[in-house]
């Protein structure tokens, strides 16, 4: 593969009850992309895995929330899982590190229900994306509008549904990552979300 993201340094935000898979495919892409990627949590040591309900193994978290800022990095990887979004959206030093991303215009990747920290860090609406199933109501009802698609950008963000969606998910996240900043500071409610075709 093409080393793309060569001289990138990608966050990759994630804690206990991560869906393993979500995780390991995404920053090995990256990886193989050139990119150099940090495991970011809210604690340090290591986080558990999960394949679904099943615990996985365990990963050594790279830099914790209190070492470390958005400034620090290029793009941000939101991998999913149920209780690792969950938990991450109670976490003010989360939320606040998801809404840099968005406010300096830097790419950002979520896949299945990492969509939820999205809603809490105030960056949905009107942005065009998916997610998993159960989430799609938290999202309609933060201002999005969503589609049932494997991969879906919206300037600059990069969301998916399900593992399955996984490699489309990574080609996408990786095309956005190369491209750098999409934007400015967050749209004001009612901006359109894309340029209107010509």
């Amino acid at each position: 593969m093409a080393q793309t993201l060569s001289g990138k340094t990608v966050a990759a935000l994630a804690t206990d009850g991560v869906e393993q898979v979500e995780l390991t495919k995404p920053m090995q892409a990256l990886k193989d992309a050139g990119a150099t990627v940090h495991l970011v949590s809210v604690k340090s040591g290591q986080i558990q895995g999960f394949n679904h309900l099943t615990p996985g193994d365990c990963f050594p978290v790279d830099k914790a929330l209190s070492e470390t800022d958005a400034s620090t990095y290029d793009a941000l990887l939101l991998p999913g899982g149920v209780a690792n979004p969950d938990q991450l959206r109670g976490s003010e030093a989360a939320v606040s590190f998801v809404r840099a991303f968005f406010d300096a215009g830097k790419p950002v990747a979520a896949i299945c229900h990492a969509p939820w920290l999205l809603v809490e860090a105030g960056v949905a609406d009107g942005r065009t994306m998916t997610g998993y199933q159960t989430i799609r109501t938290d999202l309609k009802n933060a201002g999005a509008t969503v589609v049932d698609e494997e991969v879906v950008v919206d300037d600059g963000l990069v969301t998916s549904r399900n593992p399955d969606d996984i490699p489309a998910f990574c080609d996408k996240m990786i095309e956005e990552f190369a491209e750098g900043r999409h934007r400015g500071p967050s749209r004001s409610a009612g901006e359109s979300p894309r340029p209107a075709a010509h």
